[in-house]
């Protein structure tokens, strides 16, 4: 229970910390930036005060680095290329403007943070358990693997399309976009699906599937692809149609 503890405080004092910024800034878009890192806070507790065979913990937390470094690179670069509150915090902020300090920090910070332990179960669990790496977690580390392709290839090719001016207002339909409308989202459930397929060569594990279905339910029905979607057709024209022929999550071959 110390790594739970140890877990729980990395994560609350590093949401403390950028709440006060986001107040200072006016910016509560911040948070996503920390996101990542703070899986890998959670991931590198889990590697030194976990009680499983270190192999496996040391593997866990490389993989979770890998992707939640990326992930705020990539996510500060595009914040230093459009500075400033994203829409979406702004929307918020004007919903909730004379109480939205407390308010953000309850429903961004303090909700981000629980999504943050409770995604990361299958770290902390199999850093608890008595398992060392073998040849079982191949098929872990090809869905990552995979998940993190789509992901950065994604991003990558989206901000190239994005950085040319003669682009502006159009959809981004090539690549793995011409496949599915998120490439990027879908990678991120195939990385905390194979993540947990490699804690489940660890026992009593299975369960932390709560973990990775947290995170499906997220980018699918919450502040990701749901969320996203909800205007998009208003600001990006031709929109409707590349929707009708281009999968929503899962990579699809397009109708055309």
């Amino acid at each position: 229970m110390q790594l739970v503890s140890l877990a729980l405080a990395g994560v609350v004092a590093t949401m403390l910390i950028t709440w006060t910024i986001s107040l200072r800034l006016e910016d509560a878009s911040i948070v996503d930036v920390v996101w990542g890192p703070s899986f890998v806070l959670v991931a590198f507790v889990a590697a030194i005060a976990g009680d499983s065979a270190a192999d496996g913990r040391w593997l866990l937390m490389g993989l979770t680095t890998i992707w939640g470094l990326r992930l705020s690179w990539h996510l500060a670069k595009r914040k230093r290329l459009h500075p400033g509150e994203d829409r979406r915090y702004t929307a918020l902020r004007e919903r909730h403007r004379e109480r939205f300090a407390a308010w953000s920090l309850l429903w961004i910070f303090a909700a981000q943070g629980a999504l943050i332990l409770v995604i990361s179960l299958p770290l902390q669990v199999a850093a608890m358990q008595p398992w060392e790496v073998t040849a079982w977690v191949l098929p872990g580390l090809l869905l990552f693997a995979l998940g993190f392709a789509f992901e950065a290839l994604g991003d990558a090719q989206l901000a190239v399309f994005c950085a040319d001016p003669g682009n502006a207002g159009a959809v981004m339909d090539r690549g793995l976009w011409r496949y599915t409308r998120h490439p990027n989202y879908f990678g991120d459930c195939c990385v905390w699906w194979g993540l947990w397929l490699i804690a489940l060569t660890a026992a009593d594990t299975w369960w932390t599937a709560v973990g990775p279905l947290t995170m499906t339910v997220l980018l699918v029905r919450g502040s990701g692809k749901r969320l996203l979607e909800r205007d998009i057709a208003e600001r990006h024209r031709g929109y409707a149609h590349y929707a009708r022929r281009t999968s929503g999550f899962v990579p699809l071959p397009p109708r055309d």
